[in-house]
């Protein structure tokens, strides 16, 4: 499967809105074969001589219904400055158990693959949240608590399955008591 700018469902496409399934578990091998290109392209998107090469936007996520799959599926791998991974999920059927009622936002605000227009303001998530999923690459059911940024990245994500973009969470009052997430 092409993964790439112009095979991403774009905000303008009913689909990105159509709410995403529970993946049947087992794993297929057919889901777990997307699921792991899913990850391929997040993982090469950050690199800029293959990014311009194949057209794809840098990404540090992306979920099935991005490509036309209306399943809960999401792949996320954070690299630091130098560009080595400090996590990389590939999670099935992931769901937030708790939330901290604290909030942060992105002080440079969110973009996704899907989303192609600038949208300013705030859009303010939990600061932590604790996600229970399935991941494909260590073949076991995971808890991840995530602060910071890997949590807002977890929040967009999942907010894809709902059919919930993140411009549809943005505000223009700026929180004092936020966290802010540079």
């Amino acid at each position: 499967m092409l993964i790439n700018n112009e095979t991403i469902i774009k905000d303008d496409d009913p689909l990105i809105r159509q709410r995403s399934a529970d993946v049947e578990m087992p794993v297929s091998d057919e889901n777990r074969a997307v699921l792991l290109e899913m990850l391929n392209y997040v993982d090469r998107s950050t690199i800029e001589e293959i990014a311009e090469k194949e057209d794809l936007r840098p990404a540090v996520g992306i979920s099935a219904i991005q490509i036309g799959i209306p399943l809960k599926m999401t792949a996320i791998i954070i690299k630091d400055e130098e560009g080595n991974k400090v996590c990389e999920y590939a999670l099935v059927n992931p769901r937030i158990v708790s939330e901290s009622v604290e909030k942060a936002y992105m002080d440079a605000g969110e973009g996704c693959l899907s989303v192609v227009g600038e949208h300013e303001g705030f859009v303010y998530r939990s600061a932590r949240v604790k996600v229970k999923a399935y991941d494909i690459l260590q073949e076991k059911d995971i808890v991840i608590k995530a602060e910071g940024y890997l949590a807002i990245v977890l929040q967009h994500e999942l907010d894809h399955f709902k059919g919930i973009l993140f411009y549809d969470r943005i505000t223009t009052y700026r929180d004092p008591q936020a966290i802010v997430i540079e």
